[in-house]
């Protein structure tokens, strides 16, 4: 046998299993609750400790608490979470901000994607009048190094004076 009857056994991922003694002498295996970390209180999220209330199973282990800033309550109304600055209760749970951000987040990813399709068919529109006017960056690179050498030579015959 792996353990006594009555010890715990603990297995991988935190699994707690107690062996417990059946009539004809075999051991039953039975899980248990992981232990609870020390010094950190357990909240459900209607405030109350948990194991008590209809919610017990929510379980979190920060206060359901958080005082949103400026740009917390801007990104709220943004994701349409409340509709003015004045429904904003001034304590919020972390996880309705958390959603927000998120929500705020995708939404920027996508104004970001839509406008680097603009700027795409942009450049594509600006290369076709420039290839229409017979202008590309060879010409342009030429014409350059062109008025480079020019100005070049022009310096060199002042200080040949």
């Amino acid at each position: 046998m792996l353990a006594a009857v009555g010890s715990p056994l603990r297995l991988g991922l935190g699994r707690i299993f107690r062996c417990a003694p059946v009539a004809q002498g075999e051991a039953a295996w039975r899980a248990l609750a992981p232990p609870r970390p020390r010094g950190l209180p357990r909240y459900c999220s209607s405030r109350a400790p948990s194991g008590s209330g209809p919610q017990a199973g929510k379980v979190h282990r920060v206060p359901a608490e958080y005082k949103p800033s400026q740009f917390d309550k801007k990104i709220l109304l943004w994701t349409g979470r409340f509709k003015t600055m004045e429904d904003i209760p001034p304590r919020i749970p972390p996880e309705m901000i958390d959603a927000a951000r998120n929500k705020a987040r995708v939404k920027a990813c996508y104004i970001m994607i839509g406008l680097t399709i603009i700027a795409c068919f942009a450049v594509i529109a600006s290369a076709k009048r420039a290839a229409e006017r017979h202008e590309s960056l060879t010409s342009w690179n030429l014409a350059k190094k062109a008025k480079w050498r020019k100005e070049a030579a022009l310096a060199e015959q002042a200080k040949a004076k």
